[in-house]
């Protein structure tokens, strides 16, 4: 059983030992004990193995199985069962996996999907703390919790920094493509993790309010704490969101004032040669003294008015600034 990563028995916030998977039944007769099994990407008949070994119900077991669930928390009798999206960087791309977790009041089954650091370091961390392990199950639930947690803190801060490092590429009056497909692409992370971290304060607040069989009063401040976590996590990302939502319109208006600006300077040179334009065009600048028709000195004085009517309209307007 490949899919299996570890399975282990525990007693008052000690460690008993690995338990082989045929034992677990016998071992969970046991007072005082609890069984913590550890899965990565079982198929069916695994699954239905383990069902039949902690009494799983029918829909948690489908849902463990197809790994495109919506974090949330479901209540089976005096069983929970908790679905969690994990995340990780790779590359420039924030990746989604999923976790689900059951608990009950002697066992915690954890399923990994996709995505996923493996949960060793949880399971060393909640054996080095004897005390927190007293209190059962729903300590070990905390400690994953926690974990799948503090690893959207790092991909937050990545997208954050990312976004600042665009931000100077963002806040000119020429339109880059290649800048704003990246805003985009950051928004649409910042939207995907949102997504796996916004349930998670739900999931914690129903922990706290409506499990207190399952979760003990000394644990309540620890959910709290990841409820805390995640609001924060949030917030911060709803600030990205926005800030990037405003680089875009931000970037879209200086383009348009770039723009605006070209067409006022076209059409200022427009106004200056249209002076030019109406006066030669009157007299078809066929100069045989002209004008009118006999004058000897037409053709500089035609040329110098035109010069100073021009210059006169350049200095107008590059005085208003069109020019």
């Amino acid at each position: 059983m490949g899919a299996i990563v570890n399975c282990a028995a525990y007693r008052q916030g000690k460690k008993l030992g690995k338990v082989e998977f045929e034992a677990i039944a016998d071992v969970l007769a046991e007072p005082g004990t609890f069984v913590w099994l550890g899965l990565h990407e079982p198929d069916l008949p695994l699954l239905r193995k383990v069902q039949q070994a902690f009494g799983l119900h029918d829909l948690a077991v489908e849902d463990a199985l197809d790994a495109h669930q919506r974090p949330k928390l479901e209540s089976y009798g005096d069983s929970v069962f908790v679905v969690l999206n994990t995340a990780q960087l790779i590359g420039e791309e924030v990746v989604v996996g999923e976790t689900h977790l059951f608990v009950g009041s002697n066992y915690v089954v954890s399923v990994r999907h996709g995505a996923s650091t493996t949960y060793a370091p949880v399971r060393e961390r909640c054996e080095q703390d004897p005390q927190g392990l007293a209190n059962g199950p729903a300590y070990v639930l905390y400690a994953l919790m926690d974990f799948v947690v503090d690893h959207y803190l790092p991909i937050v801060t990545h997208l954050e920094d990312t976004f600042e490092t665009l931000e100077q590429d963002i806040f000119r009056d020429e339109f880059d493509r290649a800048s704003i497909e990246r805003l985009y692409q950051i928004k649409r992370q910042v939207l995907r993790l949102r997504n796996a971290v916004y349930p998670v304060e739900d999931i914690c607040s129903q922990l706290i309010r409506l499990h207190d069989a399952l979760v003990p009063k000394e644990l309540r401040a620890y959910f709290r704490d990841i409820e805390d976590h995640c609001s924060r996590v949030v917030r911060t990302l709803d600030v990205v969101r926005e800030m990037l939502t405003t680089a875009v319109q931000v970037n879209l208006a200086l383009v348009t004032v770039g723009q605006n600006e070209v067409v006022k300077r076209l059409a200022g040179w427009g106004a200056i040669l249209a002076i030019p334009t109406v006066v030669f065009s009157l007299y078809g600048m066929n100069f045989s003294f002209m004008p009118e028709l006999k004058f000897h000195y037409a053709y500089p004085t035609v040329v110098g008015v035109t010069a100073l009517a021009c210059g006169g309209l350049w200095r107008k307007l590059h005085k208003s600034g069109w020019i």
